[in-house]
């Protein structure tokens, strides 16, 4: 390949995790404010973003938040992105300086109007589920498509070679426990995908 596979691992709970992720030189870390063993409060998730890196993109992930939790987490973690269901977003303000990240889902209509890069996930966010690898292929076509949903060590290289992402986004699929990220698996995930981009 002739181009980096962005490749963000989310659902950071620990500085250890973070540590380890930025070991394997992830792009970007997601913090997660919906109901998930993953789910941490703003200010928690400000204190382990200090363990990180400036230059790692910080992404706040939610999914159907009131504009209370936005203002919040933007006030106290300051995100490079936020993510978000592609309907929430119609509903919400998010600070000029916070890119909004829509996350579209398998088997849901692409709207008409649809920004530049997106996530595209299964039905159920962080439940190891498979997403559609078809119907990511088709959408990246036209957009940057960040693919997630059941993505491993063991998948990731057949999902770029089929979808052609901009980016993959794996959680569960690196971690020992739900919530509980192995330093071990992510440095298989990110290996797999760096050693893709070297081949020829």
């Amino acid at each position: 390949m002739n181009r980096a596979v962005f490749i963000k691992i989310c659902g950071m709970t620990s500085e250890s995790a973070i540590v380890a992720a930025v070991e394997c030189g992830v792009d970007a870390i997601g913090f997660v404010f919906a109901p998930s063993p993953r789910q941490l409060t703003p200010q928690r998730a400000a204190t382990l973003s200090a363990a990180a890196p400036p230059e790692l993109v910080r992404v706040a992930v939610t999914q159907h938040p009131d504009q209370k939790l936005v203002d919040e987490i933007c006030r106290w973690l300051e995100p490079d992105w936020f993510q978000t269901d592609v309907e929430d977003l119609a509903d919400l303000e998010v600070p000029e300086d916070v890119r909004a990240l829509p996350v579209l889902r398998a088997g849901q209509a692409v709207p008409a109007q649809l920004a530049s890069r997106v996530v595209f996930e299964g039905p159920e966010s962080g439940r190891g589920t498979v997403s559609d690898w078809s119907a990511a292929a088709d959408l990246s076509r036209s957009v940057e498509v960040i693919l997630a949903g059941g993505l491993n060590a063991s998948n990731v290289l057949q999902a770029i070679a089929r979808v052609r992402p901009f980016g993959v986004d794996v959680s569960s699929g690196v971690e020992s426990a739900p919530g509980v990220k192995d330093a071990r698996r992510m440095a298989e995930f990110v290996t797999a995908v760096r050693g893709m981009e070297a081949r020829p």
